[in-house]
């Protein structure tokens, strides 16, 4: 594979700034398949390790591309699981030499593998999954390789967790009727256990591998939000949810930047009139927005909330 498509981007990312991506595993090679998943179904389902490029190859396609731009990671996102690659560790080991921060963004399926957890210490960030801790769910949300184990994975997650020295963040992906709501509390004692830097939680927002698949309404997102504020602390949890990734309004612009705020963050109605109040704009607008679909407001234990219309969802 040549050097070009090893790499690409740099691409705007709100967890991450401005990332350089890494492509080091070869197109749908994965130890999962998952129903959401925006690159389709998998179709290498594995779980051995191997070395699929040469790893100089894969220094030396970073370090080019690092001459004409300047970002603030150096990212392995590939189109599967990056842990895959054998060669994981030294590669991190080489880019950081290059004098940028490395991140990792893992399903976390093979972190009961102390080698796996050696090659990511290496990493400055590292973004696990963690969408379901009950095994029915596992199974239907990640479809996950026969000999994959919810518990050793689980284990391995903490394992990993206690001893990395980077920033950890989580991922859950939420989809509509799989059970996920069911164990939402579970799911965020569990990362709270891990100690994360920060939590997201994902829809999915790009045609999916399923057709069935659809986000969860807004009255659920709303719900799992609170929950995990609840656990881990409201500083600490994100969503992710499709909308200006990367690319946030100004204030010369209350409209955009108060749809870019509620796309990650859902809005008392007193956070929204002083936002309002702040930026000279008459409260019209929340009607406004209202009225277009842009937003909804929902009610949750007693509160009134307002965020953005989710992608996939009927105005």
């Amino acid at each position: 594979m040549s050097g070009v498509g090893l790499v690409f981007g740099p691409v705007p990312s709100r967890r991450l700034g401005r990332s350089l991506g890494v492509n080091n595993i070869p197109a749908k090679s994965c130890t999962y398949s998952c129903v959401y998943c925006q690159l389709g179904r998998t179709l290498n389902l594995i779980n051995a390790r191997k070395s699929f490029y040469d790893p100089k190859s894969i220094v030396e396609a970073v370090y080019e591309k690092l001459k004409d731009v300047e970002v603030d990671y150096v990212t392995f996102v590939p189109d599967g699981e990056p842990t895959l690659d054998l060669n994981l560790g030294f590669e991190i080991s080489r880019i950081k030499e290059l004098g940028v921060k490395v991140a990792v963004l893992t399903n976390a399926s093979l972190l009961w593998r102390e080698d796996v957890r050696n090659d990511l210490a290496e990493a400055h960030l590292v973004s696990i999954k963690v969408d379901a801790i009950n095994a029915r769910t596992w199974k239907v949300v990640n479809r996950p390789h026969a000999s994959l184990k919810l518990s050793e994975v689980l284990e391995g997650v903490k394992a990993f967790a206690r001893g990395f020295k980077g920033t950890l963040y989580s991922e859950t992906m939420l989809v509509e009727d799989v059970g996920q709501m069911e164990e939402i509390e579970d799911i965020a004692l569990f990362i709270r256990g891990l100690n994360v830097s920060r939590a997201y939680i994902a829809i999915p927002t790009r045609p999916p591998a399923e057709e069935w698949v659809k986000p969860p309404s807004e009255q659920q997102l709303l719900k799992a939000y609170k929950v995990f504020i609840k656990e881990l602390g409201e500083g600490r949890v994100g969503l992710l949810t499709g909308f200006a990734e990367g690319e946030f309004g100004t204030a010369r612009n209350p409209r955009e930047e108060l749809l870019s705020i509620m796309s990650v963050h859902p809005m008392r109605r007193s956070e929204v009139e002083r936002y309002l109040e702040r930026s000279g704009v008459t409260p019209q607008l929340l009607e406004e927005l209202l009225k277009s679909g842009d937003i909804v407001r929902l009610i949750y234990e007693g509160e009134e909330f307002y965020m953005r219309k989710l992608p996939g969802r009927k105005k």
